[in-house]
């Protein structure tokens, strides 16, 4: 059996190298091809008797910049937030069950009406969660902690995916999928990409990253039951295996 060759699209930094570990220990080998790339802004959230985060990312920026929550509620979307969150030394409030913008509104709908609610976050962060937390009758700010770029030279993935070359793809976010489909436009690859990206099996962290990927032409066939890239990984490499025997 030929080891499954699965693109990872993590930002350049531990989160890549870990990927890249994780899927080696599961019998894979990682095609890594960051599509992120964070770029900090400087701000940190502001008061508010709820603060949001909804990164791992978001979480550190504001650690690193000495901000702590005070007697906040902190609310976290994901394990990998709120464990960020824990190693800064915060208590974590809230956590969803739904690891998504509609689960962290369902928790907190009961309880946020006249509330201040400090949302801090990436520029590419969805309206579900703001225009859910007004609807309950929250006053909300959004703070802008870092901005999401294309790292220059992304692409080699999309190459290798229209030249037959990968068997699996783990899409982390909707903009993963986007910055993908980009750099495939630019290097003139993007339908033999999707085309390739179709005979291969496809992960998407959550059920909005599978609808981007979707309504692009990218046929998804792995969806975590949690928005966690170890399960996703394992998921897409046991999904892929079949297909890489000979």
């Amino acid at each position: 059996m030929s080891r499954p060759r699965v693109a990872v699209f993590r930002p350049d930094d531990d989160r890549l190298e870990a990927a890249i570990a994780l899927l080696d220990s599961l019998g894979a080998t990682a095609i890594p091809d960051p599509m992120l790339a964070v770029e900090p802004t400087g701000t940190t959230p502001a008061d508010g008797a709820y603060v949001v985060f909804t990164s791992k990312t978001g979480v550190e920026l504001a650690a690193e910049a000495g901000w702590t929550p005070g007697d906040a509620v902190l609310c976290a979307i994901g394990e990998s937030t709120a464990a960020a969150a824990r190693e800064a030394g915060w208590t974590v409030d809230r956590l969803p069950e739904e690891f998504s913008s509609t689960g962290l509104v369902e928790t907190l709908k009961d309880e946020v009406t006249g509330e201040r609610v400090e949302v801090a976050r990436s520029d590419h962060g969805s309206d579900v969660l703001l225009d859910g937390l007004r609807a309950a009758g929250a006053t909300v700010n959004e703070t802008v902690l870092y901005r999401l770029g294309r790292p220059t030279g992304a692409g080699e993935s999309a190459e290798r995916a229209a030249a037959g070359e990968v068997d699996a793809a783990a899409f982390t976010s909707s903009l993963t999928v986007e910055h993908f489909l980009d750099a495939a436009t630019e290097r003139g690859v993007r339908e033999a990409a999707v085309a390739g990206l179709n005979e291969a099996v496809i992960g998407a962290i959550g059920e909005p990253t599978r609808r981007t990927a979707e309504d692009r032409g990218i046929d998804v066939d792995v969806v975590p039951e949690r928005a966690d890239f170890e399960e996703l990984a394992r998921a897409v490499v046991g999904a892929a295996e079949p297909s890489t025997r000979r």
